[in-house]
């Protein structure tokens, strides 16, 4: 899984996160309809098959319609309905657990077919493509962290729509790692386009050079100086820019990427430490021991013995 970590950002997302057994639903609405997600998921996408629907989180309410995708970055609650006044209703918990507003259970009361859930078999109903990943790794925890907590795509590709709802509801073998792929798919075109938008790092393109350069060679040994010498500025303007854009110095985000990397190395391979920290930049094992710790509050050891278990 991790042989691919030393690459750009995005292309990084297929290696972080992956989806593994994602849950993966179809949900079919019409009349008065409100869902309000509490599954503490670190992130989900819904994309608009049909029809319309108000995706609320906090005080804010985006109407979405037929091609929108909405990626949620959790473990916030959020709620998605037919309207934004629509009193709370059908309530999802940790595990998927759909309950009334009383508590009782209501998965079979919705059941539709497989894969697909709701309130209608009508033509005209309101479809939804839900994908939910239930973990992720160190990587894509931090290239998703680039992006708002809740992100609105428009005019995503039909053809992926269509091919997404109709391995969704097929029951073939090998249907898991399909719709896997698929989620990983949708999940890497939305966070391409997210930064690639005026506000991302697209909108200063010297930044993105310096990210790149330190995402696809964690390896070397970057000073400001240095990284600032790549793209043709001065430290003090490097330092002033990255700063600005991306919310934190340099070598502040170098080091995340860079423990980030370690972290999912020692869960995906059997690499020795010594070989980890020379990938990731550190000139010994006990120069990223001592980094790692720091970080995660436990040794590169102990992580992958308990990330093993």
């Amino acid at each position: 899984m991790c042989e691919r970590l030393f690459m750009d950002a995005v292309s990084a997302l297929f290696d972080g996160p992956r989806a593994q057994r994602a849950f993966a639903l179809k949900a079919v609405f019409e009349g008065t309809w409100s869902l309000t997600v509490e599954d503490r998921a670190p992130l989900t996408v819904v994309v608009m098959a049909r029809g319309r629907a108000t995706f609320t989180r906090g005080r804010e309410s985006t109407e979405v319609g037929v091609g929108d995708v909405v990626v949620v970055r959790g473990p916030a609650p959020y709620t998605v309905a037919d309207s934004a006044s629509t009193p709370a209703d059908i309530r999802i918990l940790p595990g998927q657990v759909c309950v009334d507003p009383h508590g009782r259970l209501l998965a079979e009361d919705l059941r539709l077919g497989v894969r697909t859930w709701g309130n209608s078999r009508t033509a005209d109903a309101t479809v939804m493509l839900i994908g939910t990943y239930e973990q992720e790794t160190s990587v894509g925890s931090l290239v998703l962290s680039r992006l708002p907590e809740q992100l609105v795509l428009h005019d995503l590709d039909p053809r992926l729509v269509e091919l997404f709802a109709t391995e969704l509801v097929g029951d073939e073998p090998g249907q898991s790692a399909v719709l896997d792929r698929l989620l990983d798919l949708l999940v890497v075109r939305c966070a391409r386009a997210a930064l690639a938008e005026p506000s991302g790092t697209a909108a200063d393109p010297l930044v993105g050079r310096v990210l790149r350069a330190m995402e696809e060679h964690p390896e070397r040994p970057w000073t400001v100086a240095s990284l600032a010498d790549h793209v043709g500025l001065s430290r003090a303007a490097l330092a002033r820019r990255f700063t600005a854009r991306m919310g934190e110095p340099p070598l502040t985000y170098l080091t995340r990427w860079r423990l980030a990397l370690a972290a999912d190395l020692l869960a995906g391979t059997d690499q020795t430490i010594a070989a980890i920290a020379a990938r990731v930049g550190y000139g010994t094992p006990f120069a990223l021991s001592a980094a790692f710790k720091r970080v995660h509050g436990e040794s590169p050891r102990d992580y992958r013995r308990r990330q093993a278990a």
